[in-house]
Order: structure tokens, then C-alpha cells, then sequence
């Protein structure tokens, strides 16, 4: 059994997340390690995908080598994550177990609605063989019993329809058309290879493991080394293959869905770091801000930055640099860098608040 300090946890998990000094070469071998990067649009300052790549590569890195990427299939959205293309031959076994009752990864209730529902099913098909790539917009809702859940999605089952059918391999996302997302049949999106399981969840297993560092050991998880981490209770699954390196750290400004902070209980443990995303809350109840990026100096994440773009006035408008602790000279000339680095990256002048000029 591996015994990690609190310390050597935390710089395993950002060497895992590529946010040392010692940045990756490119975009594709960003995605690749990563294994993907979460497609969400909100841009209060940037889209999440593109701020993930923004914080490792720097502002080398611009949107449109995503997009150019997306448009040539060297990475491939699936399930509201930017894959590498070539990664889906390892889950086009998990897509065909999905409405196997015996499999872990079935869908029952999804199952059934689809069921239900299998005269739709065969005219988003028929229609997408016919004329595909197409909008959901032009495509048919002719669902007889309705999708119902108490959340967003109550109603939506021609969105529930297209999600179920990509999640099971029928159809897939061929491109998009600005935010809008073009669907076809999947034959014609994905490669043809396919790896079975249980070699696909080794693999699948061994690459989260090495994107990550380590994690909270699970039933059936046996990629990397048994651990465990001092004053932390359970046992770990750890990556040797980041343990006694020399550790180079750097500063960092980082999405709220940037997987080093996406698991709050693992940030609690690791980080002794207290953040909640808040741009579902009422700003009376945000205590750092709609959008606020956590702020990460070597392999402590220290504070949250509340900042908002305005393209409209061409400006970064820094509301509140919150510090979990009072920062040090050197840790604001730090922190001013990467705000600084964020703002010429958005091509967007910087207002910053009073006291933490430039």
C-alpha cells in the first residue's frame, strides 16, 4: 500500500491535470491525456472547453484550433464532451450494452421510454438516413408517451429521444451550426474500428486514472496502485508513474469546471479548498460570483477570481480577487500576470478594482 502526505496527493493531481511549468505541446495532446474536455457554452468568460486549453497551453492556444479540430474529426462531441476521435472505438462496447438489463452501464428507464416510443425512434432514423446531417429542429417529435422528470428536461423528449439514441450508438453529433448541434447516423460519424470490453475498460480505466492522478478507490477500479493519504480517510487509487518526480508549480487561473476542482469532496480532502459553483444561486447568496475561476499557485489553490467579459465594451471586468488567505508580494504579482495574460488572451482591456492594480 502507497502512503501519500496531504502534499504529495496534491501535486500528483496537478501533474495529472498537465498544470505545472512544464505546459503540453498542443491541442491534441491536450485532449488526448485529458481524455476530454467538457463542452459547456457559458461564456462569462470564455467557454469552458476553451478555458481548460487556455490554462495549460497559454495564450498560444486560440478557440478556432478547437473548432478546426471538431470540423476534421481529430476530436469527436460525445455526450456534451470533446473527445479524441479515435477514442470512440473504446466506448462503442459500452454503447452496445446500453439497454442490456445484465450490463452495469444500462439505461432502464431510458430503455423504456424508447420503447414506448419506437415509431419516433424509426422516423429520426429514417429522416436522418435520408438527409442527415440535420438540426434536432428538423427532425420529428412524434413521441406518444413523454419524457417526465422533475427537472429541465420534463417534456423535452425529442431531446431526450436524440440523447438516448446517441448514448446507445444510433445516431451521433456530426458538427454544429454555431451552438446548434447537427445529428446523423452514428455508421457515418464514428470509426469503424470498435475495442471489447473488458479490454475497453482497462484502457478506459488506466487513462482517467493517469488524467486524474489519483482517486477514490471503487469497486471494480483497478488501474494504478492501492493508497492511501494521511488524515484522509478511505483508500486512493494512484498513478506511480507521477510519484517522487521534482515538482515544478506555476499559477494558474482555472475554469469552475476544471477537473481538478470538479469533484468537491476530493478538493475538500486534497485541497482543503471550500468552492461551489454559484451561477445557479441568487446573487444575494453568491459569496464569490456567478462565474468565479479558483485560483491555483503550485499545489495549493489559494483564492477565486470574480471576473466577467463584456465584448460589447471590449473589456475584462474584474469585480473581486477573493484570497482564501492574505496573498504575499509575490503571490498578487503572480495572480496580477495570469489576469493580465486572461485579458490579452480575450483581446479585452482589463478592469481591475481598486487595490489590485497592475
Amino acid at each position: 500500500m502507497i502512503v501519500l502526505t496531504r502534499q504529495q496527493a496534491r501535486r500528483t493531481a496537478v501533474r495529472a491535470q498537465l498544470l505545472t511549468r512544464d505546459r503540453p505541446a498542443g491541442l491534441p495532446e491536450l485532449v488526448g491525456h485529458l481524455t476530454f474536455l467538457q463542452y459547456d457554452q457559458t461564456s462569462a468568460v470564455a467557454p469552458n472547453a476553451d478555458l481548460i486549453a487556455w490554462s495549460r497551453l497559454g495564450s498560444s492556444y486560440r478557440p478556432e484550433l478547437l473548432t478546426e479540430a471538431l470540423e476534421d474529426r481529430t476530436f469527436i462531441e460525445f455526450k456534451g464532451m470533446i473527445r479524441p476521435y479515435d477514442d470512440l472505438a473504446l466506448l462503442k462496447a459500452r454503447m452496445a450494452a446500453w439497454d442490456d438489463p445484465d450490463d452495469q452501464f444500462s439505461h432502464p428507464r431510458a430503455y423504456a421510454f424508447v420503447t414506448a416510443n419506437a415509431a419516433c425512434r424509426r422516423d429520426i432514423l429514417s429522416r436522418l438516413d435520408a438527409g442527415g446531417p440535420l438540426p434536432a429542429s428538423e427532425l420529428p417529435d412524434t413521441c406518444e408517451v413523454p419524457w417526465s422528470s422533475s427537472g429541465w428536461n420534463n417534456n423535452r423528449s425529442l431531446t431526450m429521444m436524440l440523447e438516448c439514441l446517441a448514448s446507445r450508438g444510433e445516431i451521433a453529433i456530426a458538427d454544429r451550426d454555431g451552438r446548434e448541434r447537427l445529428w446523423d447516423l452514428a455508421h457515418r460519424v464514428y470509426p469503424p474500428e470498435t475495442v471489447g470490453e473488458p479490454e475497453a475498460t482497462r484502457i478506459r480505466d488506466e487513462r482517467l486514472l493517469r488524467s486524474q492522478g489519483l482517486l477514490r478507490a471503487r469497486r471494480g477500479f483497478e488501474a494504478g496502485e492501492p493508497a492511501t493519504v494521511t488524515g484522509v480517510r478511505g483508500t486512493w487509487r494512484v498513478d506511480p508513474a507521477y510519484l517522487d518526480l521534482p515538482f515544478a508549480g506555476r499559477t494558474a487561473l482555472l475554469s469552475p469546471l476544471d477537473r481538478l476542482v470538479f469533484d468537491r469532496k476530493r478538493l475538500l480532502d486534497l485541497f482543503a479548498f471550500d468552492y461551489t459553483l454559484e451561477m445557479y444561486k441568487p446573487p444575494a447568496k453568491r459569496k464569490w460570483g456567478y462565474w468565479a475561476m479558483p485560483i491555483l499557485r503550485g499545489d495549493r489553490l489559494i483564492g477565486k477570481l470574480d471576473a466577467t467579459a463584456n465584448h460589447a465594451h471590449r473589456v475584462l471586468r474584474v469585480d473581486a480577487v477573493h484570497q482564501d488567505a492574505p496573498f504575499d508580494r509575490a503571490t498578487t504579482a503572480a495572480v496580477q500576470r495570469e489576469i493580465r495574460d486572461l485579458a490579452a488572451w480575450l483581446g479585452l482591456d482589463l478592469d481591475l478594482p481598486a487595490g489590485f492594480s497592475t
